[in-house]
Parts: C-alpha cells; structure tokens; sequence
C-alpha cells in the first residue's frame, strides 16, 4: 500500500478533510455502489454493509468509528430510503447526531424543495442537495435564497455530464460556498476519482473570481494516493466510505496527511 506523497512546493494548502460517509437505508448502513443516486433498481439492490467497525445495523457506532479514523468534522449520511421516496431514516439520523454531537452532519435525503427541508430541520444539520434532484434554477435560487450557507451543492456527473438543470454547471455565480463533485458511476468501484472534472470545476470558479470555493470529491477514492492527489489538486476534500471499510486507506495514513499539511500552511 503505497504511503500518501509529499506535497508539491507550489501547492497552496487549505484544511483538507477526509469525509466518512453512512449510506443507510431500512434502518442499516448499507454498501453504495455504481452511483447513490443511481436508479432505483440499482439503488434496491444495495445490500448491509461488512465493516470492522461494527455490525450494519449499530449505525452509530459505525460513525464513531469512522470519524475515529479520519479525524473529520463532518459526517456524511445519505438517507436512501428518502432519496428512493420509501419512508426514511429521520430516526437512526437523529441517534447518529445525538452519538457524535461535536460532529456537523451533512444529510442528503432526495431534498427538492423547502417543505423536505422543514421536515428534516429540527436535527440542525446542513442539507446536501443533489442537482439531479433540482427542477430548475429559480428552485434552486429559491432553495439558496432560504438556506444561505446552510446547504452543499452536490453537482451529480454521470456519463452523460451533469444531472439536473445545465445551468448550475454552467454558471459557477449559482453555486454556494460548498460543493460536491458526485461522480456517480464510480461510487464504490475504487475506479479512481474525476481529477479532469475537478481541475475544471476550480478553474471555473477562480475565473469567476469566486473566493472560499471549497469542493469535496466523491466516487472512485480507492487508496491513499487518491486522496493526495485529490488534495494536492485543490480540493477541500474528499467523502470515503469503501475505501474505509476494506482497509485500503488506513488512520495513520490519514494522519500523516493531516500532520504535513498542517506543518505547512
């Protein structure tokens, strides 16, 4: 397993956070693979997950663990039973909060609008919303408008480019402080993260003189050279959860990353 790189001497550094993300659906944390916010039959097919960590279905004790590992601020839920639009998991969601209450949550459960915010409101977490699950831009600048800084914007790719309203890729004024690059056909393959697609996503915001961009890349991170390359290119971070679980990126790797940036900002 090959140890994370040193940082290039040009590299401006910023935080870097490696993200753990709990994929839960009928009460269990699952396994995602081939995109989250895959199809329906894919995402039925998405089976509890085998982990060191605990038993699928002790969420939070998985989540503690995790954020053990990695030493983040940030937990990543995604809700797929909401996002499958088959009940919910506001329950498990409101134990994993009250298990890590130092912890800020980040919840995707399908949001489209501001009555599926009011739902989720009262675990005080911040809301990712998946462009794949927009209906338009006014929608979105409705949601932004209300929301402010108390939302991520996960810019959903497939094949086919991005999902969701083409503006919100084209038009980088759209987007809030934070965002995602959601890869969603690499998601639980290990295949390797979309570097192309992220070098163009910072270019774009720094060309529209957009200060404090802060991207997270999610889909394909499969090993500790992934996560430096991801972090040498820019990013804010990156969200992880196969990867974790076998093993391929370890604690003390992450804290040797942790540890050389920190000795270099």
């Amino acid at each position: 397993m090959a140890p994370f790189s040193k940082l290039s001497e040009s590299q401006t550094l910023n935080a870097f956070d490696v993200v753990p993300v709990l994929d839960l659906k009928d009460g269990a944390v699952v396994h995602a693979r081939a995109g989250k916010y895959a199809r329906a039959g894919k995402r039925a097919e998405y089976r509890p997950i085998a982990t060191p960590f605990g038993p699928p279905h002790d969420a939070p004790a998985i989540g503690r663990a995790l954020l053990g590992i990695t030493f983040s601020p940030i937990l990543y839920i995604a809700d797929l039973n909401a996002i499958l639009g088959q009940g919910h998991n506001f329950e498990l969601c409101q134990s994993l909060a009250d298990a890590v209450p130092d912890t800020e949550l980040w919840i995707d459960a399908g949001f489209s609008n501001l009555e599926d915010y009011a739902f989720w409101q009262p675990l005080g977490a911040t809301l990712v919303i998946g462009s794949e699950t927009i209906e338009s831009l006014s929608e979105w600048e409705t949601i932004r408008g209300s929301l402010g800084n108390n939302v991520v914007l996960s810019l959903d790719f497939d094949e086919e480019g991005v999902r969701g309203p083409k503006g919100l890729m084209d038009d980088p004024a759209l987007w809030p402080s934070r965002l995602i690059l959601m890869s969603l056909g690499r998601v639980g393959t290990e295949t390797g993260p979309d570097l192309v697609q992220l070098g163009q996503m910072l270019e774009a915001a720094e060309d529209c003189q957009i200060e404090d961009c802060q991207i997270y890349v999610a889909g394909g991170v499969a090993s500790s050279a992934d996560v430096v390359a991801v972090a040498n290119a820019g990013a804010r971070g990156v969200l992880a959860a196969t990867a974790l679980h076998s093993g391929a990126i370890r604690q003390k790797e992450i804290a040797a990353l942790l540890g050389e940036r920190r000795s270099r900002i």
